[in-house]
């Protein structure tokens, strides 16, 4: 299943030589070529994409646009999972995710529908990101694989370069409005950057703080303290900061004619409409001195308007020039992306953020759903011989590893044996890894992933033999018990059959017995034949269960089940020595 971004692919001109374009027809190029059947899903507005009044002229659209028969289908709408229609077709499109609800609210049963039958999951909407949808995150829980497409990856990667690149000077051109809102992110901005520049609404509660006199009505209520924080930041940094020097303004008394004002001294009843040509100059002085790197976001625009105001433009000019060098010039904001496109004569040598949001909340800290919902399962690079004192004595791996209880006094008890704990919480597994300092062991460690999507690619390239997994009381979601088991999916489990050595063993013990049926269920069905229960169980006094631990060392869930009389549900599994 595809999520692809309709402002995207719905465009009419199709121009190959916008990069974002590019990748979005790679992607879909790269999974037929594949011979994958592809599902295709997005949500597109009427207001926007009036060409589309249904599903059948979308579907038509794609179909030229991507060269192959695209096939409209209603089965959501219908209650009937994609996967029926997509027996008979190459490629399926669903309908506007935007008429359900589901799909805002990130309904797991939603979700479920949209992927059913979907094997891998591949998120080519960027745009989206930050958003929690049903079709970028929900989805991830019901697919055995959840990837970025093209798009996605180089949108990604244009926005981490456009903050964290180390192309210095980096001047940052600030317009638009909300100071109050975008201040933690102006805060980080002004923390990497060498100046800032504004343009924009902003400017005057800037220009308020630095203490010139500018009309009362266009500042921002309640804006004052975000706004002097951010020049302080600055100011303690020591970089310039730029705001209009003049501007253009109107009279709503002789509506037809504009007269330049000094920023300090605009005459009562007139309101700016534009930058003015010295505040023009002085931005083309401090650009053309950095030359190195500048970053675009928001709109020149103010409260008032009028038709010939010319110098978003005139700016666009001046960074479009810059980009045709060495300088790297990155746009965001879909008006200040289409003012830049616009005055673009040649193949536009900048990078293109559309969706400001995106870029407000990454710079924000705040982590992109969309982004965080994919498999980080990118093949790892590990010096196992700065790990292990001895990297190739046989490896014991513990799959949601916790606080490390178990696997640290494992660790401790069996030196030669390597530990590998394999946990998605990253603030656990730093503290596990100090614990494994203080303690000078040198067969332990762990790394922070999610063991899903990344067990084969890491385990994989161990240089000595794997004889034991484990899966130890998997974090339970109480409030959907069906989903409990949601990290043991197929695919982990058969890269723990396939990596196991013969005679191996995968031990799995919870403290609910649902969730420990159904692991064991999910290894009999997907180990390729490979694993079997341990025939030393006594199946008839503890129903199949193990009375203890085998290891003789507790984590500390287990413990405190334990503690409270409640019983642990273990099972061990083996893998057959015959080779088939």
């Amino acid at each position: 299943m595809v999520r692809f971004d309709s402002s995207i692919l719905l465009r009419e001109e199709q121009d190959h030589t916008v990069q974002s374009i590019l990748y979005a027809h790679l992607t879909i190029k790269y999974l037929l070529e594949a011979r994958a059947r592809i599902v295709l899903v997005s949500d597109w507005s009427d207001g926007i994409n009036s060409r589309f009044p249904d599903l059948q002229s979308v579907a038509e659209h794609l179909s030229l646009v991507l060269g192959v028969n695209v096939v409209p289908s209603q089965c959501l709408s219908h209650y009937s999972p994609p996967s029926e229609a997509l027996e008979k077709m190459k490629v399926l499109l669903l309908e506007n995710l935007s008429e359900f609800k589901g799909e805002v609210c990130n309904s797991l049963e939603f979700a479920e529908t949209l992927s059913s039958g979907v094997d891998i999951f591949v998120n080519d909407s960027f745009s989206q990101s930050h958003k929690v949808l049903a079709s970028t995150v929900g989805v991830t829980s019901f697919c055995y694989s959840s990837i970025a497409g093209f798009q996605f990856e180089e949108s990604l990667r244009k926005l981490k370069n456009a903050v964290g690149s180390g192309k210095r000077p980096h001047i940052a051109i600030i317009g638009g409005t909300n100071l109050s809102n975008k201040a933690a992110a102006l805060c980080s901005l002004a923390s990497v950057c060498d100046g800032l520049v504004f343009v924009g609404m902003m400017s005057f509660q800037i220009m308020h703080v630095l203490g010139f006199l500018v009309p009362l009505n266009q500042l921002e209520l309640g804006a004052t303290k975000e706004a002097s924080e951010l020049v302080q930041v600055a100011q303690d940094r020591n970089i310039p900061i730029l705001y209009p020097k003049d501007f253009w303004c109107l009279n709503e008394k002789v509506p037809n004619q504009l007269e330049l004002f000094p920023a300090h001294a605009i005459s009562k009843g007139w309101m700016p409409v534009d930058i003015g040509p010295s505040t023009l100059d002085e931005i083309k002085a401090l650009l053309k001195k950095s030359k190195q790197k500048a970053t675009w976001i928001g709109p020149v625009k103010f409260k008032s308007r009028h038709a010939s105001a010319v110098g978003a433009s005139k700016l666009a000019c001046i960074l479009n020039a810059l980009s045709q060098g060495d300088c790297d010039v990155t746009i965001v904001g879909s008006v200040a992306c289409k003012t830049m496109t616009d005055e673009s004569s040649s193949i536009p040598a900048f990078s293109v953020i559309e969706n400001a949001s995106i870029w407000w909340d990454f710079l924000k800290g705040r982590k992109l759903p969309g982004v965080m919902a994919l498999d980080r399962a990118y093949p790892f690079k590990i010096d196992w011989k700065s790990v292990y004192r001895e990297p190739a004595q046989p490896l014991v791996v513990d799959i949601g590893s916790g606080n490390g209880v178990f696997l640290l006094g494992m660790a401790k008890r069996w030196k030669h044996l390597n530990f590998l704990g394999l946990e998605i919480n990253e603030k656990l597994v730093r503290r596990c890894l100090i614990a494994v300092h203080q303690s000078d062991l040198t067969n332990g460690y762990f790394i922070a992933t999610n063991a899903t999507s990344t067990f084969r690619s890491i385990v994989s390239c161990y240089p000595g033999e794997v004889i034991l997994v484990s899966i130890q009381c998997p974090n339970p979601d109480f409030n959907k018990p069906e989903h409990r088991w949601r990290m043991l999916q197929k695919s982990l489990v058969e890269a723990v059959a396939d990596l196991l050595i013969p005679n191996g063993k995968v031990f799995l013990q919870s403290d609910i017995e649902a969730v420990a049926v159904r692991m064991k269920e999910q290894f009999l069905r997907y180990g390729k034949g490979k694993l079997s229960i341990l025939q030393a169980q006594d199946t008839t006094k503890y129903r199949g269960w193990l009375e203890e631990n085998p290891f003789g060392i507790r984590s500390d869930w287990e413990q405190h089940v334990l503690d409270r009389g409640a019983p642990m549900y273990r099972l061990m599994l083996l893998k057959s020595n015959i080779v088939h």
